[in-house]
């Protein structure tokens, strides 16, 4: 009998994206996920109006580490019974074309690790050319910007493929606009040790030189010996590297100072 299956390079998990116009829609949005069973960890929501009396510099993890990419690392108040005490990792960055921006969850991770370093090129363009880089269709990615700069929050949830249509319809059906599925892939962190400097992820290597990148690979192995916290271990690399080396006319950590 002849062979009838297909073979498909779909890939597993894919992203369902919408935006809100209100904070009390998007937190009903986020709250009827988490009863589907959807991991905060797979959440990721982005604005610049979120209501709160928490002033946020830094980035606070699930170990509650802060990554001190900001005027002083510190967190002051409480995110209890705000939307953002619902997902994993809360931090400010700012965003060409945007400004100042409270983002949560794996995007935000990503994002903040490209404030400081990783993704330099895109995030100098804007909100849209990072969602590009991730995998976003261009026209959507534009639309996403333009929504998050006129005050509108982003919301993004990373799901199993054959439960994309569902929350699909979840999102659309608490109010979300311009609802999409695409194949976006957000950066995840590295887990464990570099073997190499081929261990470091693309959109942070394409940021440094040759030896910038060994230097970095060291500094990362060490700290996470150390504290066993890949956070600590990247913010500890990245620091290495500032202190090391200048970013050449291409933005590249090349330069020995």
């Amino acid at each position: 009998m002849a062979d009838t299956s297909v073979a498909t390079d779909q890939p597993l998990e894919k992203c369902v994206s919408a935006t809100f116009k209100s904070e009390s829609k998007l937190q009903e949005a986020v709250k009827r996920l988490l009863d589907r069973g959807i991991s905060q960890d797979n959440i990721s929501i982005m604005g610049r109006n979120f209501q709160t009396e928490t002033r946020i510099t830094g980035f606070i993890t699930k170990q509650d580490v802060i990554l001190d990419s900001f005027a002083s690392g510190a967190l002051y108040g409480s995110l209890f019974g705000s939307v953002l005490s619902l997902v994993s990792g809360v931090g400010v960055l700012f965003i060409p074309f945007i400004g100042s921006v409270v983002a949560a969850g794996p995007l935000a991770a990503a994002l903040l690790g490209a404030t400081s370093g990783a993704l330099y090129g895109a995030l100098g363009a804007g909100l849209g050319s990072v969602l590009m880089s991730f995998g976003m269709p261009q026209e959507r990615a534009a639309i996403y910007q333009t929504r998050v700069q006129a005050g509108e929050f982003l919301l993004v949830v990373e799901v199993p493929a054959a439960k994309s249509g569902e929350i699909f319809l979840l999102l659309q059906g608490v109010g979300g606009e311009e609802v999409a599925t695409s194949d976006m892939q957000i950066p995840k962190g590295t887990e464990g040790k570099l073997v190499s400097t081929d261990s470091i992820s693309p959109e942070m290597r394409v940021d440094m030189s040759e030896e910038a990148q060994q230097t970095f690979v060291e500094v990362y192995n060490q700290a996470l010996e150390q504290s066993a916290e890949p956070n600590n271990a990247l913010k500890k690399a990245w620091e290495k590297i500032r202190q090391l080396f200048n970013r050449d006319d291409k933005g590249i950590f090349s330069k020995r100072k």
